[in-house]
């Protein structure tokens, strides 16, 4: 829970809230791309020939309110996968910021990711939520008759996925990968945690949309906070 004080503290530099409103408006940009382009394929759709039940072209009014449905669930489900793809390209410099703010020696030490390893690592990331939804799309259909029940889902499954990625993209600037990999197992724990908090974050308004930002200073703070510690620790047991 400290790294989490911590990255929610970092929001008040410039620097972050920079960030903040760039990733946001781009997030933003994506939908309403979406949304344009799905109404204009809604346009004139005539759902009733689908199923033999004659013709009962869209209107307007229709197609709009189809839209604006559709986008609704889509961010409700996507938000984290785009927020996530989003961060990729600025993580060196939200890692920048914040190991630059409380980890000197940490940033000197750091090795930037490329757009092209940051793409990938995005891609990967959006894929694993994506599909840890999607499994999951059945239990929330069943859940919706307990009212709750879908929200304490969907903070389970995107909490997992999500404390994972921001952990992977906090670790890769610095080590190699065995010891990413190390730490990354030895703190599964705390990652999950830093996911379910953000989880919960993004059914409340507003908050949603630092949540993703706040995730990825949290991990930020979790990585410098103890891999080089474990990595002291790992090299005092092998020598001789």
């Amino acid at each position: 829970m400290e790294a989490l004080g911590r990255a929610v503290a970092d929001l008040g530099n410039s620097r972050v809230i920079a960030i903040i409103l760039l990733t946001l408006a781009i997030s933003l940009a994506i939908f309403a791309a979406l949304g344009g382009m799905l109404a204009w394929l809604l346009a004139g759709f005539d759902p009733c020939s689908l199923v033999g039940l004659g013709s009962c072209p869209m209107g307007a009014g229709d197609s709009i309110l189809g839209t604006a449905a559709f986008t609704l669930v889509a961010a409700w489900f996507l938000f984290s996968a785009v927020a996530i793809i989003v961060l990729t390209g600025f993580s060196d410099r939200i890692a920048g910021t914040v190991e630059g703010l409380h980890y000197p020696d940490a940033a000197s030490r750091a090795h930037p990711i490329g757009m092209v390893q940051a793409l990938l690592l995005g891609l990967k990331s959006a894929a694993r939520l994506v599909a840890f939804n999607i499994l999951a799309m059945p239990f929330y259909l069943l859940l919706l008759v307990t009212g709750v029940g879908p929200f304490i889902l969907f903070v389970i499954v995107n909490g997992i996925a999500f404390g994972r990625d921001v952990a992977e993209l906090a670790a890769a600037r610095h080590g190699d990968r065995a010891s990413r990999r190390a730490w990354l197992k030895q703190t599964r724990g705390q990652q999950h945690l830093i996911g379910l908090v953000v989880s919960v974050l993004f059914l409340v308004p507003f908050a949603n949309l630092v949540a993703p930002v706040i995730g990825t200073a949290a991990a930020i703070h979790l990585f410098n906070g103890s891999f080089w510690a474990m990595n002291s620790n790992t090299k005092r047991r092998t020598l001789p």
